[in-house]
């Protein structure tokens, strides 16, 4: 039976039982893995898909997300020959669009590149755009197993505890330090299932507050555990506070009913999806309604009354939160420019937009009752 050190440069030197270790946490998975579609077979395709999904946002959001997405964009070639605002239609709800973006540039390279294989070796799978660290990991053990290790906030969190590491896991420096260790344990007969054992043991039982210690299936292996830090770690700095900004928008309608909408611009928050007109609101001799009014008639040269107020939408972001007024106007024709059309609401449907507008177009349907 194979103890082996683990010495890093800024963790406590610990024993551990490997094999002990990776008997029981992959005796655990393969008896309460939970049943997820990406799961079905070892097409890295659908692994990259579903590893992009799951930055940022929990597994039983991004299960229908995924579902929808691989009907729609089944394979490589599928996804690489379609149109953008087609993927980000299918991934509208889903937040952290410049994933869609770079994920279709990527499957582009690779159907051009590659002729449609995802790269099978850390170098080129890495190169591709919005491939990093843990997602080319997590392709390379989960679909051609390859003990890469896979570090996501999960596992972070996991051998925090296990090896009693302090380091602030919110530090680009500390992936290294979980990276290392990932190479120390990792099962070579079966790294597939070891990072995704990791994975799985962080979001059902070894949780952000409130561990699950008494179910842990590596609870004997656990530093932590023993000295009671288990609520202590991992160690995270704080954010920084959000900036919280101020904005109107308006959904405005001519005599047909059709609405006008904006395309955001290219580059930068939300880049690329459809919006209504919007402004921030500046403290200053005008009101509210004079503001947006103003810049209406100045962006669109159009004429504008029965401006009201329809409802409030508070949108969070990472950095920021949106606090935005939502308007309804009516409006002569306006002015034709770039990335600016008038819809009907059977029309609409086809644009991605972000979910802040999904929710204003509800507050205007609701309010109109339509």
């Amino acid at each position: 039976m194979e103890v082996k050190k683990l010495d890093y440069n800024s963790i406590t030197t610990h024993h551990i039982d490997i094999y002990a270790f990776q008997r029981d946490l992959l005796t655990w998975f393969q008896e309460e893995q939970r049943d997820l579609p990406w799961r079905k077979d070892k097409d890295p395709y659908k692994i990259w898909v579903s590893e992009i999904m799951l930055q940022q946002t929990r597994v039983d959001t991004v299960i229908p997300y995924f579902h929808r997405f691989i009907d729609k964009f089944p394979t490589i070639e599928a996804l690489a020959q379609a149109e953008e605002e087609q993927v980000l239609k299918s991934w509208e709800g889903l937040g952290y669009y410049s994933r869609a973006r770079n994920l279709q540039a990527a499957v582009r390279e690779v159907h051009e590149k590659y002729g449609g294989i995802v790269p099978d070796n850390p170098k080129d799978i890495s190169s591709l755009k919005g491939v990093g660290p843990y997602t080319a990991g997590a392709i390379l053990s989960i679909a051609y197993g390859l003990p890469e290790p896979a570090v996501d906030g999960n596992v972070m969190r996991v051998l925090s505890r296990i090896l009693l590491i302090t380091d602030d896991i919110a530090k680009a420096s500390s992936r290294k330090i979980f990276e290392t260790a990932v190479r120390d344990l990792i099962s070579h007969d079966n790294p597939s299932y070891f990072n995704q054992a990791l994975m799985e043991l962080g979001a059902l039982i070894c949780t952000p507050t409130s561990p699950s210690c008494l179910l842990c299936p590596v609870r004997e292996h656990c530093q932590a555990f023993f000295e009671g830090k288990q609520t202590e770690l991992p160690v995270k700095m704080k954010k920084k506070k959000q900036r919280i900004v101020q904005l109107a928008s308006i959904l405005l309608s001519d005599k047909e009913g059709r609405l006008v909408i904006q395309k955001r611009p290219s580059e930068g928050l939300l880049a690329n999806l459809w919006e209504f007109p919007n402004i921030e609101i500046s403290l200053q001799y005008m009101t509210e309604k004079e503001q947006l009014s103003t810049a209406i008639k100045n962006q669109y040269d159009t004429h504008i009354e029965n401006i009201e107020m329809i409802g409030k939408i508070q949108h969070v972001f990472t950095h920021l939160t949106w606090n935005i007024n939502v308007y309804q106007a009516k409006i002569d024709k306006i002015r034709e420019q770039k990335n600016v059309k008038q819809v009907t609401l059977e029309e609409i449907k086809a644009y991605p937009f972000p979910v802040s507008n999904q929710k204003m177009l509800k507050q205007y349907l609701d309010s109109n009752h339509l």
